[in-house]
């Protein structure tokens, strides 16, 4: 997405004027922007002293598999409750999952090389347009206040956060220019069009429908009928795809007597086409013209492309990490002494290292040091194999611990009362065998959301830029979109002590990544510098390389379909298929207390590619458990008062 690059009106809009009135019944109502399908505010509940609730079952054993952002949000917020008997088990040798900040070669350390993020890189912490990020009433801005993140805004292409974004598409033919030219968007104020006939009008025809539909809902959000607007919402657009949504015919005005329909925006082929390659907030879009309009619709509509922050980590000005457990161990090891990656709290990695090595003011220990004081406590190079449902009640988890080879498999397996699955659904249909679970605990429609999820793939190529290129260069700019192989490029500093800057030199989704499957790594590398000279040099307005600028041997490519652990960046849905995964995000509700299993974060949820999600995801199981192990709720909260998933039509 790239066209209205951080689209910051969501934020902007002046809440204190409504045409409906807010709910004033419950006070953990969310306030706009917020994602739509349930309006919570998880914020208030976790923030509160001694956290969500006291446990009263503590040593109701609980089993956690997966270590990324949701299992150990899970752990740690149980663990905050109360629940002391609780095991963590994590496939690789590292935790943080979709978080994957690579420090150097081979994703080592490097000195003086900054953090390439490989994963999730820009965090929405869906604060207003006159308030701090960390003021954000989300979860991420929880966390990141909690944990001492430094941030700073996301040098998304076409926002104020860059100097410059070049454009060059048709081979830099657009509007029929007669010489090969990179079009440059200088958009320092956040208000500036981008430059051009065609991508004035393309962009004048997403800001008219997505300001009339930001606007309308945000004086509806959170209000007595707000469920009732976004399920009308669902029923108009979850059946047509955004490919279908742009060149739909737009309306001049929307109507309270139909609230769910926006009409569209109306555009040509032509400007569908470019569209397809500029976007609408964060790099191209083209990639998921075919999924359903509802998920570009949200990510724009609801906050997720607004102030966009890149994580320095828990780091000072400088980019020195802060005083920290374990910053200055030889090496960290799970329960069986089995050494995994140890913290340098550098980039968005910190935040998987703070969930489990900083210690929450209600507990004793760390969770970390809580957890490895048993044998099962946290167990990495352990893969889930099978859960098999015991006549007891329990759960058994069977897993292979430290394997390194077929031959040398070793099964190992733990019951438990509780089992919070939060791994990418595609892992449980093609290793995790599940049994013993009746229609009453796993329907057959649960089984076939998971099964028949859309998993999307992606590729990143990062590299170290020299200092020159940001201080000195005057004509390439600093971000580039085309239509080309390597679609989107940013460039961007962390600060001044690392040796290099960053540049991503090329950024891609769906068909677009796979199509590079092609090449190896290094070839790939190389074929993306050579492109963008190819290009740089074909600009009649450019005519530089900016090859000389990388350092070429250092680069790191993530390819997340091929990762073994994942099988994908991040899960999606076609047209047609959004009650389906509606079914998925409200399956712990209506069926985890009689089955004792946990759905949980960005896999069974509807804002695929985001960390919050991950958040609320594992909040969503801990209110849960509480629940079905009557914990008392802080903050006078009840299970009532926590609104329910709308799944049918």
């Amino acid at each position: 997405m790239t066209i209205g690059s951080g689209f910051n009106y969501p934020a902007d809009i002046d809440q204190r004027q409504h045409r409906e009135k807010r709910s004033t019944k419950n006070k953990w109502r969310a306030r706009f922007p917020n994602p739509p399908d349930l309006c919570f505010d998880y914020r208030a509940l976790v923030e509160q002293l001694n956290g969500i609730a006291r446990a009263t079952e503590t040593d109701h054993k609980i089993c956690i598999i997966g270590a990324g952002i949701t299992g150990l949000t899970a752990a740690r917020e149980l663990y905050r409750c109360g629940f002391t008997n609780i095991t963590l088990l994590e496939k690789s040798k590292r935790i943080g999952g979709r978080h994957l900040t690579a420090l150097g070669t081979s994703n080592t350390h490097s000195v003086g090389r900054p953090p390439f993020e490989m994963g999730a890189m820009r965090m929405p912490f869906f604060n207003k347009s006159t308030e701090h990020p960390k003021d954000g009433r989300s979860l991420m801005a929880y966390y990141a206040r909690l944990f001492e993140l430094r941030h700073s805004d996301f040098p998304n292409p076409g926002s104020a956060a860059v100097r410059s974004t070049g454009i060059y598409l048709r081979e830099g033919s657009i509007d029929d220019s007669a010489a090969p030219t990179m079009l440059i968007w200088k958009n320092i104020d956040g208000k500036t069009p981008p430059p051009g006939r065609t991508l004035g009008n393309v962009f004048a025809k997403w800001k008219i429908f997505a300001e009339r539909m930001t606007l309308s809902i945000s004086e509806h959000y959170g209000a007595e009928r707000w469920e009732e607007m976004w399920a009308a919402i669902v029923r108009k657009y979850e059946g047509i795809s955004f490919r279908d949504l742009v060149k739909m015919p737009s309306i001049d005005n929307w109507r309270s007597s139909d609230p769910g329909n926006f009409g569209g925006m109306g555009m040509t082929a032509q400007e569908s086409a470019v569209f397809y390659s500029i976007g609408i907030g964060d790099g191209s879009w083209g990639a998921f013209y075919d999924v359903c309009s509802l998920y570009p619709l949200r990510t724009a509509i609801f906050g997720f492309s607004s102030h966009l922050q890149l994580i320095h980590g828990r780091v000072d000005a400088e980019g020195t990490p802060m005083p920290a457990p374990y910053l200055n161990a030889e090496e960290t090891v799970d329960s069986r002494g089995l050494k995994f990656n140890k913290p340098t709290y550098i980039g968005l990695g910190s935040l998987a290292e703070s969930l489990l090595f900083i210690k929450p003011d209600e507990t004793q220990h760390s969770l970390y040091d809580h957890l490895i004081k048993s044998r099962s406590g946290f167990l990495t190079s352990s893969a889930v194999t099978k859960m098999k449902k015991l006549r007891n009640g329990r759960t058994r988890i069977y897993y292979d611990w430290n394997t390194p080879s077929k031959e040398a498999r070793k099964v190992e397996s733990i019951d438990c009362d509780s089992v919070v699955m939060t791994v990418p659904s595609w892992l449980i249909e093609t290793q995790i065998s599940i049994e013993e679970f009746n229609q009453d605990m796993l329907p057959f429609e649960i089984i076939e959301a998971y099964k028949s999820a859309h998993w999307e793939t992606s590729c990143k190529v990062y590299a170290p830029l020299k200092k020159s290129f940001l201080e000195q260069n005057k004509k390439i700019p600093q971000t580039i979109v085309t239509d080309s192989l390597v679609h989107d490029v940013y460039t961007y500093r962390y600060n001044s002590s690392n040796a290099y800057d960053c540049i991503l030199l090329s950024y891609t989704w769906e068909d677009d990544a796979t199509k590079l499957s092609v090449f190896n790594d290094e070839d790939l590398v190389d074929k993306c510098i050579h492109e963008l000279d190819r290009i740089l040099l074909k600009s009649g307005n450019i005519k530089e390389r900016i090859s000389p600028y990388i350092a070429q041997k250092q680069a790191v490519v993530q390819r997340w379909m091929n990762d073994k652990n994942s099988l994908g960046c991040a899960k999606l849905y076609r047209a047609g298929t959004y009650y389906d995964a509606m079914k998925l995000l409200k399956y712990n509700r209506d069926f985890s207390y009689k089955s004792g299993l946990y759905l949980c974060g960005e896999s069974f949820s509807v804002d695929a590619g985001w960390t919050e999600p991950c958040f609320r995801g594992a909040i969503d199981t801990v209110i849960n458990i509480c629940n079905k192990t009557n914990a008392i709720f802080n903050g006078g909260f009840t299970a009532q008062d926590y609104p329910e998933y709308k799944a049918e039509p």
